[in-house]
């Protein structure tokens, strides 16, 4: 009898596993003892609460968790790399999809360590205090896991007990009772959690109400998606916007005092899962963060170049659509603080020496005659209705590039992974209030982030009027300040924008995308491992 997917024996689990969550959290193994007697104890529950929050990392800086998030969006093209083209592009995309099978496995995985922890947490053996802390973390990460399930999936399983035996049936759960779940989750984890925390990577009050913000732009509850976004604007949390944009992606700055909410990777690399056999089964270098492989055009074969660790192992999966590319405009710094033009010489050959320009990529047109260089613009990379013409050549996002890595072949990375940045904040209170009528305060909020944006002397070119204010136009302005950070397909799904931009924005896969796919296929290794087929039934439109 075939187990269901989303099972997992938790105690089993943490029983076997050497869990790491960075270098946040002292890791504890206690082999050659039940489950049981590990959560009666202070120590063993800290594996199970490290457990909950590791696997967070299977989705964000993952190549799965950036097909899923980003890609089949207006933002985004395949590059050359691309190995999920049906998802990507939504393509004859079905339940077999391996990074939709992944990310399904992983979060209910999540859900059920989660689940096994509020549930056994009165039997550890923590203080008051603690307990409630502990409880309010494991919460939010239960909300935090759910809310990716049913925005991907929709009306699919929902239990709160622990699962550590065999399972044979699904529930299908109303998108409603999810959200009913994560809402009172979320609550619980803003009147626990602490305000700060010294252990970096713990979930807090500000990070909690943020994501309250979020989630209620997606059911609607536009009042409350202000109030806690302004909680935590106004809320003394020690929150700043970094007054150059660049400097968020600088590996000496991950502890960014813009950063609400972060997923974080540890410098020792061997921490991050990479050879665990239950945390980590793929392998794929998934223990660490991937993002700085996944955006990079195709430079090493070009004269005067070779690898190297400055700029980076080109993977080529994901180029820009030349619709993200004019999204700029001249006097916003965020262009240049997420793409990379340049290249410059560190292989000499001929009439290049080490340092000249070898390569220069650019989203303008142009004519280049006499240069030593190679130029590549808009015209040789995408044809004149916007489709890609060169997958291979095109301007690089640099956000999440790795100059510290100890090889220019290094497919790991410590980059943590920003999940929740203070302009969010900013651009969710935006939302809310176009949404509730409130213009002039909506401009109010959208050009605090463009303030930040501006160059100087373009401030005044920056600022918007109330008039120009628009669902889209902060959906444009969301694409220049997220761009690449795991948040677009949610955008255009919760603003019920995802086909109408698709379509208008992305012509390599305005022909493909249906209206079905603002859901995903339910693996299929799921629905062959039930036996309730006929209620537990695939979502409309696959097979």
């Amino acid at each position: 009898m075939r187990n269901i997917i989303f099972k997992l024996a938790a105690g089993a689990l943490l029983i076997n596993m050497n869990v790491s969550c960075s270098d946040i959290l002292e890791e504890y193994n206690p082999s050659g003892i039940t489950a049981e007697t590990v959560y009666t104890t202070p120590d063993g529950f800290e594996t199970l609460v490290n457990a909950a929050y590791s696997y967070q990392r299977w989705w964000y800086g993952k190549e799965e968790g950036y097909s899923l998030s980003e890609m089949g969006t207006d933002l985004w093209m395949s590059g050359a790399g691309d190995v999920y083209p049906d998802l990507t592009k939504y393509v004859n995309l079905q339940s077999n999809n391996g990074a939709v099978t992944t990310e399904w496995k992983a979060l209910y995985a999540a859900v059920n360590i989660c689940n096994a922890g509020i549930g056994r947490i009165a039997d550890a053996g923590l203080d008051e205090e603690l307990m409630n802390i502990r409880l309010a973390e494991l919460r939010f990460l239960r909300a935090f896991y759910y809310w990716h399930i049913v925005e991907t999936w929709g009306n699919v399983h929902l239990t709160t007990d622990e699962t550590s035996g065999i399972v044979t049936t699904a529930n299908k759960t109303s998108v409603d009772e999810f959200y009913k779940l994560i809402e009172e989750d979320l609550l619980f984890a803003v009147k626990h959690l602490p305000r700060t925390t010294s252990d970096y990577g713990r979930v807090t009050n500000p990070a909690a109400q943020a994501f309250l913000s979020r989630m209620y732009l997606v059911t609607g509850n536009n009042e409350k998606a202000n109030q806690f976004a302004t909680s935590v604007i106004n809320g003394n949390f020690g929150f700043e916007l970094e007054s150059n944009y660049a400097d968020l992606w600088e590996m000496s700055n991950l502890k960014s005092k813009e950063v609400v909410y972060a997923i974080n990777y540890s410098t020792n690399l061997a921490l991050n899962d990479i050879q665990n056999n239950i945390l980590n089964p793929l392998g794929h270098s998934r223990g660490s963060n991937t993002g700085h492989l996944m955006f990079i055009m195709k430079y090493d074969t070009e004269t005067g170049m070779m690898r190297d660790i400055e700029n980076g192992r080109p993977f080529n999966r994901y180029m820009p659509t030349r619709f993200l590319l004019d999204l700029y405009p001249e006097g916003d710094a965020r262009y240049e603080g997420s793409f990379k033009d340049v290249f410059y010489v560190n292989n000499p050959i001929g009439n290049l020496s080490l340092g000249d320009t070898a390569v220069y990529v650019t989203r303008e047109s142009i004519t280049a005659t006499g240069k030593a260089y190679k130029t590549y613009d808009r015209n040789y990379m995408y044809q004149t209705d916007g489709k890609v013409k060169d997958q291979l050549r095109y301007p690089t996002l640099r956000k999440f590039l790795d100059n510290t890595r100890a090889s220019a072949n290094e497919a790991q990375s410590a980059r943590d992974v920003f999940v929740i940045r203070f302009a969010e904040l900013y651009l969710n209170a935006a939302e809310a209030q176009l949404k509730l009528g409130n213009i002039d305060s909506a401009a109010h909020w959208v050009n605090i982030v463009r303030d930040r944006a501006a160059k100087p002397g373009f401030e005044d070119q920056m600022e918007v009027s109330p008039s120009e204010i628009t669902l889209d136009f902060i959906l444009d302005e969301r694409a220049r300040e997220f761009a690449g950070e795991q948040i677009r397909w949610f955008d255009l799904k919760r603003t019920g924008k995802l086909l109408e931009r698709v379509k208008a924005h992305n012509p390599d896969v305005a022909s493909t995308v249906q209206n079905y796919h603002v859901l995903r296929p339910i693996p299929q290794e799921q629905l062959d491992a039930i036996f309730n087929k006929a209620e537990f039934t695939q979502n409309e439109g696959y097979q």
